[in-house]
């Protein structure tokens, strides 16, 4: 029996929904419109997608979105001017700077300089913290919006056993540590370029997570009968879009499973709109 699809196109729309009304509430009870400000550094291609998405999904729930657009050899003090100038506008809620940038920048230390109030993506080391000790601000985007995904598919988590591949700063780590806290209570392991035999591992696993950034890097061979699996990637192949995962072979294996596009990408963006309205929310006073 083919894997059921788990639609992350619908799940992000009813967050989406959810959004847009809890927005209008808030700009009813206080006057205070969520703003998110995105900076993008150059012209990236894949850049200028993504944020132009954002700035249609924050249009659509009501959410005010500016974009800072700045030249490919803009400079690291440039830069980190306009962050601090953005983290003293007291009508800006969230900042997003779009990653990859430039070669030349310092992503890190740019991404540290967002206030940790106004750090919608959550990769800033005091929001990093509050999470893992189970007390979030906010949730990094990506790892939130798979598992809303499992919750609102009723996907089992306790005492399964959940491996994620991939350990990046931004998916891998934060899905493992969201995975593992009390109330989701899996058992976790994470995977990488020198695990050994991560095929055997991966076979191990009741809730299969990909997040590596190789196309189609899972195989079917790879998957417990009846395991979840969730495909972060987004790879582009012969200008096909494909994910992490072999997803013709798992779906005659796995028992849910995301597809590449319309399944984790959707989420992103819902969950990144939705921590820009409790930035809102904390500067209203409103919890």
């Amino acid at each position: 029996m083919p894997a059921q699809i788990i639609d992350g196109k619908a799940i992000a729309e009813s967050v989406r929904n959810q959004v847009a009304a809890e927005t209008q509430q808030l700009i009813s009870d206080t006057g205070v419109l969520p703003h998110l400000a995105a900076v993008l550094v150059g012209n990236d291609p894949a850049s200028e997608v993504y944020v132009r998405n954002k700035e249609r999904a924050c249009q659509k729930a009501g959410l005010k979105s500016t974009l800072h657009r700045l030249d490919a050899a803009t400079t690291q003090a440039d830069l980190l001017v306009l962050i601090d100038t953005l983290n003293l506008d007291a009508g800006v809620h969230g900042i997003l700077v779009q990653l990859p940038l430039p070669k030349h920048l310092d992503s890190t230390q740019i991404l540290d300089a967002i206030l940790p109030t106004k750090d919608v993506d959550a990769f800033h080391p005091e929001n990093t913290g509050l999470m893992l000790q189970g007390r979030p601000r906010f949730l990094p985007c990506t790892p939130a919006g798979v598992m809303k995904m499992l919750q609102v598919s009723k996907i089992q988590t306790a005492g399964r056993h959940a491996v994620v591949i991939g350990r990046s700063d931004i998916v891998g780590k934060p899905m493992a540590a969201l995975l593992v806290q009390k109330g989701v209570d899996a058992t976790v392991t994470i995977c990488h370029s020198r695990t050994t035999d991560i095929g055997a591992v991966c076979r191990t696993a009741d809730i299969l997570i990909a997040a590596v950034g190789i196309p189609e890097f899972v195989t079917g061979d790879m998957i417990k009968p009846g395991a979840v699996v969730i495909d972060v990637g987004i790879n582009r192949v012969n200008e096909r879009l494909v994910g992490d995962v072999d997803f013709t072979a798992a779906m005659t294996v796995a028992s849910s499973i995301t597809p590449v596009p319309g399944g984790v990408g959707p989420m992103t963006i819902a969950m990144l709109l939705q921590n820009t309205l409790t930035a809102a929310r904390i500067v209203a006073g409103v919890s």
